[in-house]
């Protein structure tokens, strides 16, 4: 339920920014600086200078940016403490001391409005005593973003003001502004302002098509200045190649390589533990030999939660991440954890059939967990696309096969169905190709930009040749000569470990361009034939 106090429950609290007025003079990046505090390199508030076109047509805008507080937030349902909360008023919000910092926030938000500090810089080298005064070392370690000036709002309700009329209880940033451009206040009331200026003037909503309804309403045109629609020159591949363009989103760093070896370590021993369970059911694979496998696949899992536990800014807050299983998958992935264990702990005491079959089945949503994990990271185009959760899975099944291979081959393993790993090695091997193939070729109308694409196409042929063309070789040289040498599908497993944790640290820490800033329509301010009709053309 979010928690706001009854008073504030019928406000729709939101900006209207007037693109037209706006003239870059980062009055209102200042103002929320002073009143937010923020530490060097942390801007709530930002102000775009965006050039477009070429001469003699160009044109020169500024666009406001910042948290939109959404109406329907990504970056709410993927926190797994409940840090971030929507209250009933619209306003999105920020528990610094319930926060981990383990960023799933930060990746889920399509405006770049997310930030995380770790370390203590200061603007003059050391610690001046203003600094000290206004010090906020809760933000340390944790996700943290624009309020609306939260304070300011339910202070001046509170107080009998009405915010967005009254400075006192308007964001910093719109009581700032010289030219009137950003203007606050209640979308839920048909009188205020900002619903007058939406109800009266075309607007558009920043990437709106995403579904997460911004509550920043930009007007790009007055009433004798219509817009105009976006050209090739704005939104082109060659204007989207350039990352000096403002609009472009810039790679994220959130989640590196340690990040990368959780999904990778993950997939490896999930897959192996489901694997292990299917060759025991259908193959006559011992359950001596299972647990083995499993104990070995629990501690490849263990090793890659240690990874991403030492990617969270604040470390002895990670057991928090339990409480959010109502949206998380990060916390549905820890649950999964929970079962895993205990049910190998088990198999491996008792060995019923029972115990082993639970193992397999958390594995599997383990597995799922973590494909959901990225999938739901809204704000990197190339993660969120619909066919992620398949790519991990069946990647993660075909690391099982190739990680079960090697432990065949290396400990002279026998079984009677034997020939089925090989088998399903090359069915896995064709399907893992399939859908990479599909990822690419899909990509730029899955809104995957063109910096992440040619990182994508580039590496394809060596993930083909190396995760798929020769394993799969390998695995149907193994499957058809009844003497193949015992190294042959050992060596296929291993190009298929290389295979798949190549393209998941490919694509969680080089192709991760974040989804960027976006104009859905121009103003016409600019020259040549982007200028403005002259009065004469207006007649």
């Amino acid at each position: 339920m979010n928690e706001v106090d009854s008073d504030m429950s019928q406000r729709r609290w939101g900006m209207v920014v007037d693109v037209n007025r706006c003239v870059g003079c980062q009055t209102c990046t200042i103002a929320c600086k002073h009143a937010n505090d923020t530490v060097p390199g942390v801007q709530w508030r930002r102000v775009l200078d965006v050039e477009t076109g070429t001469f003699p047509d160009v044109e020169r805008v500024f666009m406001v940016v910042g948290c939109q507080h959404c109406a329907e937030p990504p970056c709410v349902p993927v926190c797994p403490t409940g840090a971030t909360k929507q209250r009933a008023d619209g306003l999105v919000t920020m528990d610094y001391d319930l926060c981990i910092g383990c960023a799933s926030c930060a990746v889920a938000c399509p405006y770049q409005a997310r930030t995380i500090v770790h370390d203590k810089e200061f603007y003059f080298g050391k610690e001046t005593l203003q600094e000290e005064a206004v010090a906020h070392d809760e933000r340390f370690g944790v996700a943290q973003k624009c309020t609306f000036c939260i304070d300011r709002v339910d202070d001046g309700v509170a107080a009998g003001l009405s915010p967005g009329v009254d400075p006192d209880a308007t964001p910093a940033c719109a009581a700032s502004c010289i030219a009137s451009a950003i203007q606050f206040g209640d979308f839920n009331d048909p009188g205020s302002h900002v619903s007058r200026l939406v109800e009266e003037n075309s607007h558009f909503q920043m990437h709106a098509e995403l579904g997460t309804d911004p509550q920043i309403k930009y007007l790009y045109e007055t009433p004798a200045v219509p817009g105009r629609d976006l050209t090739e020159a704005d939104t082109g591949d060659e204007a989207m190649s350039d990352p000096a363009n403002p609009l472009v989103g810039q790679p994220q760093t959130f989640w590196d390589m340690r990040a990368a070896m959780n999904f990778i370590l993950g997939g490896f021993g999930a897959g192996m533990i489901v694997v292990a369970c299917l060759l025991y059911l259908f193959a006559g694979l011992d359950g001596a030999t299972l647990t083995r496998m499993n104990l070995g696949a629990a501690g490849i899992i263990a090793v890659g939660l240690f990874f991403v536990w030492l990617k969270i800014g604040r470390k002895l807050r990670a057991p928090l991440a339990i409480l959010r299983p109502q949206t998380s998958w990060m916390s549905r992935e820890i649950y999964a954890v929970g079962v895993l264990y205990p049910a190998i702990a088990a198999g491996f005491l008792w060995q019923l059939p029972s115990l082993h079959f639970l193992a397999g089945a958390a594995a599997l949503v383990f597995l799922y967990c973590q494909a959901k994990i990225l999938h739901m990271a809204k704000g990197i185009p190339t993660w969120r696309v619909p066919m992620m959760p398949a790519m991990l899975v069946a990647t993660g099944l075909y690391e099982g096969v190739g990680l079960s291979a090697i432990v065949v081959a290396v400990y002279d393993i026998s079984f009677e169905g034997g020939f089925l790993l090989p088998l399903a090695g090359i069915l896995l091997g064709l399907i893992n190709y399939g859908l990479w193939r599909m990822y690419v070729q899909g990509a730029e109308a899955n809104g995957i930009g063109p910096l992440s694409r040619g990182i994508l196409e580039s590496s394809t042929i060596k993930l083909n040749v190396s995760g798929h063309l020769i394993p799969v070789a390998l695995f149907a040289a193994a499957a058809a000569w009844v003497a193949v040498p015992a190294w042959v599908p050992g060596a296929a497993g291993v190009f298929v470990l290389i295979g798949g944790g190549f393209w998941k640290a490919l694509v969680i820490t080089k192709a991760c361009h974040q989804q960027g800033y976006a104009f859905a329509k121009f103003p016409r301010r600019g020259s040549g034939s982007l200028a403005a009709p002259s009065i004469m053309d207006r007649d």
